[in-house]
């Protein structure tokens, strides 16, 4: 039971699911958040994920209040992004455009950036007729399930994101930097460690980042990247081969490599997408929900779905990659 001077009602913990936390109906969504929002926060520093059902959430202004409330340092203008998204308000999105019919694999958001949300919010405003979990998965967990000697790799070469941008596939240059001006994307790159190549009128950028890192608040070691996710062996065979047919091996909108620049093989990404089924929780969305999840101790995923589905997202809370106790030094 978690409680507050305002006391949270029922918590339900059941193997598989994300913890549930009750809330009776008739509450104003912005009032209750307010009033437990150091409740909610003890929640996710307990559990790593907390899903809170009842409050009937109903539109974006509404989960704009309750997104505030619940933060602890506002909300965060998404910078780098790996596909493009609605704003609703400042610092309040729209779930990333991705294909319906495709996963949106685990993954730790904007683990590539030296700075990333502590915090992700997610509210429910149409949940869709089937599919669309937000699944989660702890990632101590997930760290201590995967092969000694992988983990050794990783954490001493780190990983790397490639990127190569264009106007089809993923974020533009403008809705990942926030502008298409040469001299300011140039700027961003340098000021964050990332290497990058005009090419062919595009944008081609690198960053190496640690693979693993300690949370900032318990010390604990945490499988924190978007490898898999982010991999070329993670799209469905067939896009994949028309995306290199498109744009060449080199050109893919992204893909990940070891920090040493080898390639990760589709056997590794396989694996890590396995244990990370292995280890996920997952509770159907219902309109109205609200979900709060520790971004660096927990994993989450978008499964696919048919129907409509509208999830209205927030970053809160920005821990810097220097906080964490990163395993490759990156100079910027």
């Amino acid at each position: 039971m978690v409680s507050s001077p305002a006391t949270l009602s029922d918590v339900e913990i059941r193997p598989g699911r994300p913890v549930v936390l009750g809330v009776q109906g008739g509450h104003d969504p912005r009032g209750w958040a307010a009033d437990h929002a150091g409740a909610l926060r003890d929640a996710v520093a307990e559990h790593g994920a907390i899903l809170v059902r009842g409050l009937g959430l109903r539109d974006a202004d509404e989960v704009t209040d309750v997104f505030l409330a619940a933060a602890r340092t506002g909300l965060m203008t998404e910078r780098e992004a790996f596909a493009s998204r609605s704003a609703y308000a400042e610092g309040v999105y729209s779930s990333s455009r991705w294909p319906p019919n495709q996963p949106m694999c685990m993954h730790h958001e904007l683990s590539y950036r030296l700075e990333f949300p502590g915090l992700m919010l997610f509210a429910c405003l149409t949940a869709p007729a089937e599919g669309g979990v937000t699944g989660v998965a702890d990632a101590t967990t997930v760290l201590e399930a995967l092969p000694a000697d992988l983990v050794d790799r990783f954490t001493r070469h780190g990983w790397l994101l490639d990127r190569s941008y264009n106007d089809e596939i993923g974020a533009s240059v403008a809705e990942a930097f926030g502008t298409d001006d040469r001299a300011a994307v140039e700027a961003y790159c340098r000021a964050n460690a990332i290497e990058f190549e005009w090419r062919d009128g595009g944008l081609r950028t690198r960053q190496r980042r640690s693979a693993v890192v300690r949370h900032p608040l318990t010390g604990a070691r945490c499988w924190f990247n978007q490898i898999a996710f982010l991999s070329e062996w993670t799209m469905e065979p067939e896009v994949r081969e028309y995306l290199v047919d498109v744009y060449g091996a080199d050109g893919l909108p992204f893909t990940t490599r070891f920090g040493d620049g080898e390639p990760i093989g589709e056997d590794v990404v396989g694996l890590l997408n396995e244990i990370y089924e292995a280890g996920t929780a997952r509770e159907p969305w219902q309109a109205g929900d609200l979900m709060l999840v520790d971004n660096i101790r927990v994993a989450h995923s978008r499964e696919p779905y048919s129907g409509p589905r509208e999830v209205v997202v927030g970053m809160a809370d920005p821990v810097s990659l220097s906080a964490c106790s990163p395993t490759v030094e990156v100079t910027t």
